[in-house]
């Protein structure tokens, strides 16, 4: 027992010399460039819109209410945090990697021998073992080490990829209920167009028996009544399908959503982008790409160390008996240990096609993680420009809007008393009309460059 003791502090001695001789380098962040990633649009204030709880961002009631079901029922996002779980279920037996294996066995044997080979016996045997073996593999070289930290990237990819799906799903559901919000607007205004146009119609009948217009002008009246009619029922088919893309998005079947108006939702006077820095721990597909890098390091660090020698420790106690009554008898105990040290020498070039192609898939995530940043500040600058040209538009417009107003009541005074032909009618309320319907694409415009700016930032997931 005391030589066993000694082999196994021997074996354990040269371990921790070449635990000490292990070439393995943890990974260090990528130097990456952020300068200049917002383009013009860049600022040194580090605070920013992402920042900011979603409630913060979305304060209408009916919004919040959907997107809360939304991150309860989604399936995406129920998919996504099952990855997590399964990616934490692979860490844990990372971990365990590094413990020696251990099982117990019971047996029994019975064996004939023939008598022509053992004509003095025994003819028959019989034996009965129990005992425990233990496995275990020393990690010199922190392959072991590196497959657990590739691991542990691979949970953080996961998890970043959750927030990023998160993310996604509230800005989806933004953009849609907006959008939603928007087609009612468009409705209502098609609706009043339509009710003025008939009561211009009566008012062109009107006129005609006074003999201030032709019959023409009743007919072409009619004609805008109906140009703007017939848009109606493509209006209504529009609002059913946004309404069932978001009960998709809140896994539920087709159905209406309640909602506010698009008079109701307000967006903040100034959107801040902070630092680009920001987007390397904060934006989940960013943060994602960051960690896929640092798996692959790792995976070529394990790779790098197949190529040295592997040391495993086997041990085995037990009680070896052919009586059950001795079975317990000291004299029928039995150990063993033996630690081997294995050196590849010919592989069919497995280790070193894993290290190239780990070495090919490092550099592939690294080009991915770069792209995928440069990705995030162009969104971030389209965002920006687009927020600060639609309050541009708005600001137009609505001087357009007013000016279109005071068009329709002058040529309609004008016609009544004979200065102005009914197509200067026609045209001044087909100018409006139009106009009125671009005032909420420009406010649809506004409201989604805010939720194009939180989720290029990385907000909604904190």
């Amino acid at each position: 027992m005391k030589t066993i003791i000694k082999n196994i502090i021997l074996i354990a001695g040269f371990a921790g010399f070449f635990w000490a001789c292990n070439t393995t380098q943890h990974y260090h962040r990528e130097m990456v460039s952020t300068i200049g990633l917002y383009g013009s649009s860049e600022s040194t204030d580090s605070v920013n819109i992402a920042d900011k709880p979603w409630r913060n961002i979305f304060s209408e009631m009916h919004l919040q209410k959907m997107i809360k079901e939304g991150l309860d029922n989604n399936p995406d996002l129920r998919i996504a945090v099952q990855k997590v779980t399964e990616a934490e279920a692979w860490l844990s037996q990372s971990r365990a990697a590094l413990l020696p294996a251990i099982a117990l066995g019971a047996n029994g044997t019975y064996t004939r021998n023939p008598e022509i080979i053992y004509p003095d016996g025994p003819v028959e045997t019989t034996s009965y073992q129990l005992g425990a073996q233990a496995s275990w593999e020393i990690d010199l070289w922190g392959r072991l080490s590196s497959s657990k930290r590739a691991v542990y990237a691979n949970l953080l990819a996961s998890d970043a990829g959750r927030k990023e799906v998160q993310t996604r799903l509230i800005a989806n559901l933004a953009t849609a209920y907006y959008g939603l919000i928007g087609l009612d607007a468009k409705l209502e205004i098609t609706r009043q167009t339509v009710k003025n146009d008939i009561e211009q119609v009566e008012t062109m009948k009107v006129l005609k028996e006074s003999g201030k217009v032709t019959g023409a002008a009743i007919v072409q009246t009619e004609a805008n009544r109906y140009a703007a009619e017939v848009t109606i029922p493509d209006l209504e088919q529009q609002i059913r399908e946004t309404e069932n893309i978001i009960c998709l998005l809140l896994g539920r079947v087709p159905g209406t959503i309640d909602r506010g108006k698009i008079d109701e939702q307000i967006a903040p006077a100034v959107l801040k982008a902070g630092i680009p820095a920001r987007l390397l721990d904060n934006r989940p597909d960013v943060m994602q790409a960051e960690f896929n890098v640092m798996s692959a390091y790792e995976t070529t660090n394990s790779a790098r160390a197949s190529f040295y020698p592997a040391l495993t420790l086997n041990a085995s106690v037990g009680f070896v008996a052919t009586n059950l009554n001795q079975f317990f008898d000291p004299k029928t105990f039995a150990a063993n240990v033996i630690g081997g040290l294995s050196q590849p020498l010919f592989n069919k070039r497995i280790n070193t096609t894993r290290l190239n192609v780990a070495k090919a898939q490092q550099e592939e995530a690294l080009i991915y993680f770069r792209n995928t940043l440069l990705k995030a500040g162009t969104e971030v600058h389209n965002a920006m420009g687009s927020f600060e040209w639609s309050a541009q538009k708005i600001a137009l417009r609505k001087l357009q809007l007013d000016a279109l107003v005071k068009s329709v009541d002058y040529t309609k005074q004008l016609l009544t008393y004979g200065s102005a032909n009914y197509t200067e009618v026609l045209t001044a309320q087909t100018s409006l009309l139009s106009a009125q319907l671009s005032s909420v694409n420009d406010r649809l415009q506004q409201l989604n460059s805010v939720v194009s700016l939180y989720r290029a930032l990385g907000g909604g997931w904190n």
